[in-house]
């Protein structure tokens, strides 16, 4: 599909491996997911323009390349995106942060907004939101939208894992928005949660169920 990245590194495909066994603990499960996110992005900037420089090195006058003064920010969708940012900011560590909150209605699936905190300067930087799931698609095209309705022009969307319905849903609304993710699964089930997945990945990230 256009505009979707699945990053097939043989270690981004071990370590979701093992966030998918039900016995793998709340402290391997965060650790899993921080590692994965930062594998991830590591491809998510990989456009990021470069300029050269003269630098002094300790034997001669070196032309070397260093990041184009481009401007990120990473938005975790909360709860779960919150586990990913640990590992986009030690890549970024001068990344600004952004936060949304949203929540699915138990009834209809819908994404509820309720929380939106972002960097006074959000408009003028690139962003990157991330969420370990990209399920129905509805949280991430509210995000998306949120975003676009603050001014930000250049966003992509990180996950660890997708649905067909999910990137359909996501491209459909926003195609202008790049999707990164580890692996793309069969589908939802009847409550739309991802299968075979790896369950409710807030849950596992923050040991709440």
């Amino acid at each position: 599909m256009a505009g979707l990245h699945i990053i097939d590194h043989p270690l981004v495909q071990h370590k979701i491996s093992l966030m998918r066994d039900k016995n793998t603990g709340v402290k391997e499960f965060r650790e899993l997911v921080s590692e994965t996110a930062m594998f991830i992005c590591y491809e998510a900037t990989r456009d990021l323009p470069l300029k050269e420089i003269e630098m002094e090195t300790p034997l001669a006058v070196a032309k070397t390349k260093i990041i184009s003064g481009r401007k990120l920010a990473f938005v975790p969708i909360l709860r779960a995106g919150l586990g990913m940012v640990d590992g986009v900011t030690a890549l970024v560590p001068a990344a600004k942060i952004g936060h949304i909150g949203l929540f699915r209605d138990p009834e209809s699936k819908q994404p509820v907004k309720y929380y939106v905190k972002m960097p006074d300067d959000i408009a003028e930087r690139d962003v990157i939101i991330v969420d370990p799931m990209l399920a129905t698609g509805n949280s991430a095209c509210a995000a998306v939208t949120e975003l676009k309705k603050l001014g930000v022009k250049n966003i992509k969307f990180m996950c660890i894992l997708c649905s067909p319905e999910g990137v359909e849903a996501l491209q459909k609304a926003h195609p202008d928005v790049e999707i990164y993710t580890g692996v793309m699964d069969q589908g939802l089930n009847e409550d739309k949660f991802i299968i075979p997945g790896v369950g409710d990945a807030g849950d596992r990230i923050f040991g709440t169920k």
